[in-house]
């Protein structure tokens, strides 16, 4: 074993190797000239984001047509970047827009902080928020990129009720969590048609099994 300093200096490089040094950096240039371009013709021709895309985020509903979000905050506590506010309300008997005894009244997402972390989706205990694969969210102003609940809400699906009504009679709020509930029931039908008769979601209510049993 050596006692003396380790020799690190690099044999000099011979004529050949000093003469393609220069050629060799300009590699990935010279193979990406004669390749094929990749441009997205966007926005003319859009790519389908993969299906676990964190895109925008949604507020969903039961299945006749009650929200799923209880006002809880959960998800604005969660959120790392301070970008989620959201205001209970309390329902009542004229006015139920969830199960149980609160509602988001109000939901703000501030999509210029919002780094979309998805930590939110996973706080939540009634899966009312989750994201979607849309990526379009360039705003004229600032204060078109602060998402209020109208923006958020998912309309009502074929054969959903539009809230407020009441929930499915003779269900408590973990029929609704346990998937128990799979549409509205004749009497929320009824109770829409008399204090609503205009609404859109009549015409495509669903009135068959309700309730699981």
């Amino acid at each position: 074993m050596s006692d003396g300093p380790l020799n690190w200096k690099r044999k000099p490089k011979g004529f050949l190797a000093k003469g393609a040094a220069p050629w060799a950096g300009f590699g990935v240039t010279l193979r990406t000239l004669f390749s094929k371009p990749v441009t997205e013709q966007y926005p003319f021709e859009k790519v389908e984001p993969y299906p676990r895309y964190h895109g925008r985020h949604q507020l969903n509903r039961y299945p006749d047509g009650l929200e799923r979000c209880v006002g809880c905050e959960l998800c604005a506590w969660a959120c790392p970047a301070d970008a989620i506010s959201v205001q209970a309300g309390q329902n009542t008997s004229a006015e139920r827009y969830s199960p149980g005894e609160r509602y988001g009244a109000s939901y703000q997402i501030n999509y210029l902080r919002c780094i979309f972390c998805g930590l939110c989706i996973e706080a939540c205990p009634t899966r009312a928020l989750t994201m979607t694969t849309d990526y379009e969210l360039a705003g004229p102003d600032r204060d078109g990129m602060i998402y209020d609940k109208d923006r958020l809400l998912a309309p009502p699906d074929q054969g959903m009720l539009a809230t407020p009504h009441p929930m499915a009679p003779g269900v408590v709020e973990s029929d609704y969590y346990e998937g128990k509930v799979t549409g509205p029931s004749p009497e929320q039908v009824e109770w829409v048609r008399e204090r609503r008769p205009d609404d859109p979601s009549l015409d495509g209510a669903n009135q068959q099994g309700a309730v699981k049993r």
